[in-house]
């Protein structure tokens, strides 16, 4: 294996490669603040370079059929479980996670790729007799090359949302890691060469804004994928459109969850702090705003203590990096001049671990607007910070779900089916949830939110997602020439 867990660098004509003259980037470690890696920066010729392997390996790639590409995928599958702790591991070290959900995030790895597996199945064309004589079908082809633009929050998980399905369909990628945190994509790299991927069909970039911005506007890439804020992901969408590219950008959100009184106290209170809370908050599934319907301060008050219950380190993560607790630290102290009570404060309530105190940390904060519910932040937050309304009745409550600009999830916790049913029915977002604080859909159902959520057609995973990673090609022959003539002929 050719990784190197101190020193990333380009992947292409699957080697690694350094840059003549290099620029490096440090990554950080979240627990203490130390440096882990140098990351080197890919230069924009280098990246040309890169286009254009790809460009003629992914033909020769398209050209193989299904079944010999589907080998590839599942040997890749089973080098994921192979190198799953190894994975983690390098989650939990450079992007935070607590080994757990660092486990879990190389797992949902392997059910994506499963998925990937099963395409074949999916995407055989129609054919019919369409008039005497003319036979039409469909078939699915590639769309080429595409770029990858992953964040910091899912190093893992959220490539391997587009690179499995659109290698199966007989894509190239490109793939920019996040800056912050390279180590588990540089080791993705090598198992793609490990599982026999071809030559220029898997590439790694690394950088920040420029790289990015080179593969956005690049005229020989065909698709883009970005996954992000709200703010660049509207940006990335409107460029890559502007180009005629392929482009879906996932953005943020601000996700809410209906506490009905009926809800089983223990229970909710859990899963609702789980959901808030867990990996930080850093995800955009993440529940930002608990909706409090009627008179249920035993609930409230559930969450409180069980928050204070929770230890740094051991029950929650660091964040990935210095400026997320800032930005943290400034949002709390404006919800406080605003009027918000603050029930749970993570500055102040939390002991950090004596030998962390360089690491990046901020701990459960509960925060309540139930007097002053519209002066509430209507932007993501992205941290482990939840935030409290209540209201005398359920369609106070969904009111207030209706005005947020985000659309990815929301959920409910009731016994009632009836008032499920007409949140489901009234509710914006694209990933809905009945007792579930966090409703990812599984394989093969897709992920895609809504709204200011996510800019561009379809869905990223799942079946819905076959259609952004192929073109839709229809032929229509005509082999008996002394058939009777019509329009067609």
């Amino acid at each position: 294996m050719n990784f190197k867990r101190n020193y990333i660098q380009s992947f292409y004509a699957n080697e690694f490669h350094s840059e003549e003259n290099p620029k490096t980037l440090d990554i950080f470690s979240p627990h203490d603040g130390s440096v882990l890696a140098k990351l080197e920066i890919t230069s924009t010729s280098t990246l040309d370079k890169i286009v254009a392997q790809a460009k003629t390996a992914q033909e020769k790639w398209a050209s193989l059929t299904f079944k010999k590409r589907s080998e590839v995928i599942y040997k890749y599958r089973e080098l994921v479980i192979r190198y799953k702790q190894e994975l983690a591991h390098l989650i939990h070290i450079d992007n935070g996670k607590t080994l757990k959900e660092a486990v879990a995030e190389v797992e949902k790895v392997v059910e994506l790729t499963e998925f990937a597996c099963s395409i074949p199945q999916l995407v055989s064309g129609e054919t019919q007799m369409v008039s005497r004589g003319i036979i039409a079908r469909e078939e699915r082809r590639p769309v080429g090359v595409f770029g990858i633009i992953a964040p910091f929050n899912f190093p893992l998980m959220v490539p391997n949302w587009s690179i499995p399905n659109a290698i199966a369909l007989g894509n190239a990628v490109i793939l920019k890691g996040s800056e912050l945190c390279g180590l588990s994509a540089s080791f993705m790299a090598d198992l793609w060469k490990q599982a026999g991927l071809p030559s220029g069909i898997f590439n790694l970039v690394n950088g920040q804004a420029e790289i990015a911005n080179a593969m956005i506007n690049h005229p020989e890439i065909d698709g883009i994928t970005f996954v992000g804020s709200t703010e660049i992901a509207k940006l990335v969408h409107k460029n890559a459109s502007n180009l005629n590219k392929r482009v879906l950008a996932l953005g943020g959100a601000k996700n809410h969850i209906f506490v009905l009184k009926d809800a089983p106290i223990e229970t909710a209170s859990s899963e609702v702090l789980a959901a808030a809370l867990g990996m930080a908050g850093q995800r955009c599934m993440a529940a930002s705003v608990a909706l409090v319907v009627g008179q249920n301060e035993e609930f409230i008050q559930a969450l409180i203590e069980k928050a204070r219950k929770f230890k740094l380190d051991f029950d929650l993560p660091p964040l990935v990096s210095k400026a997320s607790v800032d930005k943290l630290v400034t949002y709390l102290n404006w919800a406080k001049e605003q009027g918000a009570k603050i029930l749970v404060n993570g500055i102040t309530d939390f002991l950090i671990p004596e030998n962390k105190k360089e690491g990046f940390w901020f701990g459960p904060t509960i925060i309540d607007w139930s007097e002053i519910p519209e002066k509430m932040g209507s932007q993501e937050v992205f941290g482990p910070i939840l935030e409290i309304i209540r209201t005398k009745n359920l369609s106070e409550a969904i009111k207030i779900q209706q005005k947020s600009p985000y659309g990815n999830a929301a959920s409910v916790y009731t016994q009632s089916g009836r008032a499920a049913e007409e949140i489901i029915a009234k509710v914006k977002p694209g990933m809905l949830g009945v007792n579930i604080g966090v409703p990812v859909p599984r394989e093969p159902f897709s992920f895609g939110g809504t709204r200011s959520s996510k800019f561009g057609y379809g869905d990223i995973t799942g079946k819905s997602s076959i259609n952004f990673w192929t073109n839709l090609i229809k032929v229509t022959t005509k082999w008996n020439p002394e058939d009777k003539q019509d329009w067609m002929s």
